[in-house]
């Protein structure tokens, strides 16, 4: 820093400044979500659920009695408009797989490729009943954040191909219960399970790129 021209020091310390009020906002956010029901916490509810859903979730699903004891797999297939006019259908793309191939042997693999996905589902699970439709105005949210999630990665996929435009797209889940250790006696089946939303339209703004 001091070797640093005055108007560069000053707006190196307005940075750290601004990172640090940053940091600290999120960390007493934080705090309000997952601390007891208090005072300033339900004078506050709705900017600290807004500040925390649904990237920064908390729950404690590691420290549960009986862990999760499935495989969710998250796929996605749009509808793409293409250059002629006409209508084409993709295959399934199972994102769950590629970032485990994209994590698999990765020494530091990115809060992205391990969480995302995966904390996107659960957050729509959690506030959809079993119609899928939302419950509430966090359902909304879960909805249009998992859709978002879908089309930007169909993007990095070039799903549309040249030309073409993603219409609308379906999101599926596939389930598979993780086999007993050989000694246990447990007995569960390993036939997949697939949840299959409906057919959700694609706003023009992200069909184009609208989301980075």
């Amino acid at each position: 820093m001091a070797a640093l021209s005055l108007p560069y020091r000053i707006a190196a310390a307005v940075a750290l400044g601004t990172v640090a009020v940053v940091v600290c906002a999120h960390l007493g956010m934080t705090f309000l979500h997952v601390a007891p029901a208090n005072t300033v916490s339900k004078k506050h509810a709705e900017t600290i659920e807004d500040w925390i859903y649904p990237e920064f979730e908390q729950n404690w699903k590691l420290f549960a009695p009986n862990p999760l004891q499935q495989n969710i797999s998250v796929q996605v297939r749009a509808e793409v408009l293409t250059p002629d006019g006409g209508v084409r259908t993709t295959g399934w793309y199972d994102l769950s797989a590629e970032d485990g191939r994209a994590i698999d042997g990765n020494l530091l693999p990115s809060h992205t490729q391990q969480n995302e996905l995966r904390r996107a589902w659960d957050f729509f699970v959690a506030t959809h009943d079993g119609e899928d439709r939302p419950v509430g105005m966090r359902g909304t949210l879960a909805e249009s954040y998992l859709r978002r999630i879908m089309v930007m990665r169909l993007g990095r996929s070039d799903a549309a191909g040249p030309g073409g435009v993603v219409d609308q797209i379906q999101v599926r889940s596939r389930t598979t219960e993780v086999p007993p250790p050989e000694w246990s006696e447990e007995k569960v089946s390993t036939k997949p399970v697939y949840r299959t939303l409906p057919w959700w339209p694609v706003p023009q703004d992200e069909a184009r790129g609208g989301i980075g």
